[in-house]
Parts: structure tokens; C-alpha cells; sequence
């Protein structure tokens, strides 16, 4: 490389390399089908241009396989239209508000907790608080909702209060187990009426 550069002695720092010219005489090399071989679907003008996940018109690999039950039920996450991802938000990093404050999703933005309020916030329980804080959020694991009452904080869901979901009521028992302890029982009374008439 030359001691001084100017306009004289200034090169590239690859080589240059000449563009491929198709098309252009047999003598070319890549001329007559221009590289594309003769017929099929990669010789078409657009071959290129297909969408992600096509075989060819083949049955695709998304509709041959089974597909699970519930994808696009509300509990399904993140999965289907009713998408209920959340952003999580560890009880340790609400320690940099100072004590008494009020935690809202627009003041952990304004601390750079996080990015935006586009995404729902979840108070998870990693970690330990020391300070008392009013926090408001939309929702809150059983660990991090422990952790700030006993600090002294308070906890506010910023969409109501999650209702428990109901449990299935329980299935009655067979009938069967008692119809055989009752043909069990009958055969013991005959054996001890059988060992006092001896």
C-alpha cells in the first residue's frame, strides 16, 4: 500500500469482478437458455418469486401434519387472534422507585424497565422488594402479589381482578363397587351361621 493516498493510487479493497452477461451468443458460455436449463418451473420468468412454505402445488407440509386442539382459543398464548402476551416485569426492578412512589406501566417505560405500553405488563415474583410501592399493573403472579403486600405496597390490576376459573364438578362413583361389597358380605354371614348350627 502507498505511503500517501490520493486519487492516483486509490483501489478497490476487492477486486472487481465483471458482471455475468446471459443471453448473450453461445460463444458466451451463457447463452440459449441462459442458465436456466431447458422447460420446468425454474426456467419461467417469476420462478423466484414463489411464497414461503410452497411445494409446488404438492400438498404442504402445515396441512399434512396434525394440528393440536385449541390454537386459536383465548387461553392459547401466543398462538391465534386472541393473543395474550404480556411483557414480564420482576419484583427486584421495581427497587429503583423511590419509597411511597406509584409504579404504573408509563412511569417503568419512563425508567427504561420497558421499551412501551404497547404490551400488557405482568408483575412477576423474581426477586426481593424493600420498598413500599402502589403498583399498578395488568396482571401479577401469586409470588410477586405476596411480596408487595407484605412490603406494605399495594397491588391494583389495571383491567379488574382475574376471575378464578370454575373446576368441572366432580364425577360420582361407580355404583358397581357397591353392588360387590354387598355379594362379598352374603357369602361371610352364611359361613358363620354354617359354624353355629356346628
Amino acid at each position: 500500500m502507498p505511503d500517501e493516498l490520493n486519487l492516483s493510487n486509490l483501489q478497490p479493497a476487492a477486486p472487481r469482478r465483471d458482471r455475468k452477461r446471459i443471453g448473450r451468443g453461445l460463444g458466451s458460455g451463457k447463452g440459449r437458455y441462459s442458465g436456466r436449463g431447458i422447460k420446468g418451473q425454474k426456467s419461467r420468468s417469476g420462478s423466484a418469486k414463489m411464497r414461503a412454505g410452497f411445494e409446488g402445488g404438492q400438498m404442504p407440509i402445515y396441512m399434512r401434519l396434525g394440528k393440536q386442539r385449541g390454537a386459536t382459543s383465548k387461553d392459547a398464548m401466543p398462538i391465534g387472534p386472541h393473543r395474550t402476551s404480556t411483557v414480564p416485569v420482576n419484583v427486584r426492578d421495581l427497587n429503583r422507585f423511590d419509597e411511597g412512589a406509584e409504579v404504573t406501566p408509563e412511569a417503568l417505560v419512563e425508567l427504561g424497565v420497558i421499551k412501551n405500553t404497547r404490551t400488557d405488563v405482568k408483575i412477576l415474583g423474581v426477586g426481593d422488594l424493600t420498598r413500599k410501592l402502589s403498583v399498578s399493573a395488568h396482571g401479577f403472579s401469586a409470588g410477586a402479589r405476596e411480596k408487595i403486600e407484605q412490603a406494605g405496597g399495594s397491588v391494583t390490576y389495571l383491567r379488574g381482578e382475574p376471575v378464578p376459573k370454575k373446576k368441572g364438578a366432580p364425577k360420582p362413583k361407580p355404583a358397581v363397587a357397591d353392588q360387590d361389597e354387598s355379594v362379598d358380605t352374603e357369602p361371610e354371614s352364611d359361613a358363620v351361621a354354617a359354624e353355629g348350627e356346628a
